[in-house]
């Protein structure tokens, strides 16, 4: 790259950088293994696959063939999965390949509202999916957080929906998927879980598995807390794959991307490793760790802390927006999201809160202790918003934490 285009090769070696000198705090990002990296970066490009396996529309596959059969099975093992499509380009087209192959249009979908926590392909008016599909979106308690089962089996007896849709973007608690599912069986609605953000977390043994509560479909993305390469994963029940299959190809993709498809299947061997049971625990626990430090710290929590991997802080008491604080903690090295709190009467580009999370940075490698330490930082830097001293104080502080946890080197 750098022979042939230094402009893109500069961007690169700056990102890089960025990478090494700042601690990675967005729940949705993570650090990928050098052999998942070298894995998208292989002459796997080159190929196209349109199709599956032993079924493709054109010839030369039988290596990724071998490829896209081993990323399947082990992605079926590591779940506990009866049938699994490891082709969905992102979170969004493995959602939306949900819904088409389950539902027609005009069918009712009960998901969680985005301002709760959930995520666009919920039901959100600005997406296409909107218009397709009849979205009735189910609220948490303002006060703690929590869901209300009961309001929401009256939402379901009301609505009949003919998918209940258990998930989130930005939520800290953990699902209570028996409850879902007994929701679901009494309307006759089929359980779909969206756990792209704790889906390393349930491969990791460290969160409860809805597969296991008997829930027809579960995707997840692979690169938040699984740490793999950008994309999505549909697991379901042996009587959905077919339809599940016919909704991704031809239904919405063309050639699937067998170079991440590679990087999929290293992503699930590396999962599949014990020692990944002990960092999606620790992911928890760092979580915990920076929870108590915010506490400490007069800092104000939604939902009542974290039972996974992320926080979101109410930036309300502080007399300060999202953007600016997402802003002066990039300054300091701290990189975070702006995002919406609970009936946020703000601009979704600059809400009322900031989420973090501690998927990235445990893979650096810090544990409890730094992660308390880290969430001092941050509200060192929500607490002197305007005072540029202090924000090159942490700086300092959190270059030095970096070079202690290097990655990539």
């Amino acid at each position: 790259i750098k022979d042939q285009d230094s402009e893109i090769f500069s961007a690169i070696q700056a990102e890089l950088k960025r990478q090494q000198e700042t601690l990675e705090l967005i729940p949705s990002e993570n650090i990928a293994s050098k052999a998942i990296l070298e894995a998208q970066g292989s002459v796997l490009t080159n190929k196209y696959s349109e199709g599956y396996p032993g079924a493709r529309y054109y010839g030369g596959n039988q290596h990724v063939d071998k490829i896209e059969t081993l990323a399947i099975e082990r992605a079926k093992k590591l779940f506990n999965a009866q049938h699994a499509n490891v082709q969905p380009l992102s979170g969004a087209v493995m959602n939306i390949a949900t819904y088409f192959a389950l539902l027609q249009p005009g069918d009712t979908i009960l998901g969680m509202d985005l301002a709760h926590g959930g995520h666009l392909t919920h039901g959100h008016p600005v997406t296409h999916m909107y218009k397709v599909f009849n979205f009735v979106r189910y609220k948490t308690n303002i006060e703690d957080g929590s869901i209300d089962y009961e309001a929401l089996k009256e939402l379901a007896l009301k609505h009949k929906p003919k998918l209940l849709l258990a998930g989130f973007s930005a939520y800290t608690k953990n699902l209570d998927w028996k409850k879902f599912k007994e929701i679901a069986d009494e309307v006759g609605a089929y359980t779909m879980a969206d756990v792209s953000h704790i889906g390393g977390l349930i491969a990791g043994k460290a969160i409860d598995n809805p597969l296991d509560h008997g829930f027809d479909v579960m995707t997840t993305t692979t690169h938040k807390t699984l740490r793999g390469p950008r994309g999505g994963l549909i697991l379901c029940k042996q009587e959905h794959g077919k339809a599940i299959d016919k909704a991704v190809f031809p239904g919405l993709q063309g050639g699937p991307l067998e170079h991440v498809i590679a990087a999929k299947a290293i992503c699930f061997k590396e999962a599949l490793d014990e020692s990944f049971k002990d960092y999606a625990k620790q992911v928890v626990l760092n979580a915990k760790a920076m929870e108590r430090a915010f506490r400490d710290n007069d800092i104000t929590l939604l939902h009542g802390g974290t039972e996974n991997h992320m926080l979101l802080l109410d930036l309300r008491p502080l007399g300060i927006k999202g953007k600016l604080a997402e802003h002066q903690l990039d300054e300091a090295h701290l990189c975070s999201n702006k995002n919406m709190i609970p009936e946020d009467d703000a601009h979704p580009l600059d809400p009322n809160g900031i989420r973090v999370g501690t998927p990235a940075i445990t893979t650096r490698g810090l544990g409890e202790d730094e992660c308390y330490r880290v969430g001092e930082l941050i509200a060192k830097v929500l607490h002197n918003i305007e005072d540029e001293a202090v924000v090159e104080e942490v700086k300092k502080e959190v270059l030095e934490i970096c070079s202690k946890f290097p990655i990539y080197q």
